[in-house]
This record gives C-alpha cells, sequence and structure tokens, in this order.
C-alpha cells in the first residue's frame, strides 16, 4: 500500500512539472514575453495559484486515467 501511495505521488508530481516547464517554454516563444523580461519574470508568470490548480486537477484526472488504463489493459 504504501508502495502504491509513493508511486501516486512520483507520477503526479511528474505531470506538474511537465505542466510547468510546458508553461514556462511558452513564455519564451515568439509571441511570449519570456524573452524581453528574462528568466526570473517567466518563472514569476508562470509559478500562480490559478496554474497550480490547474495542473493539480490536470495531473489527477491524468494519473486516474493512467491507473485506469494500466489495470484494464
Amino acid at each position: 500500500m504504501k508502495k502504491n501511495i509513493w508511486r501516486a505521488v512520483i507520477e503526479v508530481a511528474f505531470i506538474i512539472f511537465l505542466f510547468y516547464s510546458n508553461l514556462l517554454m511558452g513564455e519564451f516563444e515568439r509571441s511570449g514575453m519570456g524573452q524581453k523580461r528574462g528568466v526570473v519574470w517567466a518563472i514569476g508568470d508562470v509559478l500562480t495559484a490559478a496554474n497550480f490548480e490547474i495542473a493539480t486537477i490536470a495531473a489527477l484526472s491524468g494519473y486516474v486515467l493512467l491507473e485506469f488504463l494500466r489495470k484494464k489493459f
């Protein structure tokens, strides 16, 4: 049981990491302001409460979907 909880925590954290890295990369695209204002500004723009809520909901739903597919197939 303890092993399954750690696996869930690691997988959810990894999905959140991918979400934030995708947002940060978006700040440095052609239309993003990260190129002009710098990395510190981009990190501050990405790390918001709303983005954390979205990342957490997406990570938990992604984890549930992956576990469902693992058990089914």
